[in-house]
């Protein structure tokens, strides 16, 4: 490891709001809260005892993966912020637009992952919060 690579920024500093991480603005911090309110209604929405939660649920969990694959691996908020800062969808400095949870993983466990790693995991995961969404709607 070079000195360099000693002093770069922690790989959770850049993924939440710290005094370590880069300083966000307001439309930063808005936009982590909502990717990451988006993040917890993802992992814990099947556990909504609402009928008509559990079948919005059921839809958004699909409709997200689906946006995934046609915006390139990037989720749609972060393209948001983008065109409000920029004006354009994609912004080339934006290490986070669809490769944050990569680069998070890479940094954080020390190991190269491919992006087949994650999309791996990502997608089986859906998998199991559709099949737990899907029981709890039937046979709860």
């Amino acid at each position: 490891m070079t000195v360099a690579e000693e002093e770069e920024t922690p790989a959770l500093a850049t993924a939440l709001p710290s005094d370590v991480a880069e300083k966000r603005d307001l439309l930063g911090n808005f936009c982590f809260y909502l990717h990451l309110a988006v993040m917890v209604y993802i992992v814990l929405g099947w556990l909504l005892p609402l009928r008509p939660a559990l079948i919005f649920y059921l839809c958004f969990l699909p409709a997200v993966a689906v946006q995934w694959q046609f915006n390139k691996n990037s989720c749609v908020l972060n393209n948001l912020e983008s065109f409000i800062r920029t004006g354009s969808w994609r912004d080339p400095h934006n290490k986070e637009e669809g490769a944050w949870l990569l680069t998070l993983a890479t940094n954080v466990l020390g190991y190269p992952f491919k992006a087949w790693h994650i999309d791996a995991f990502t997608y089986s995961l859906f998998v199991v919060f559709l099949a737990a969404a899907l029981s709890h709607l039937l046979w709860w």
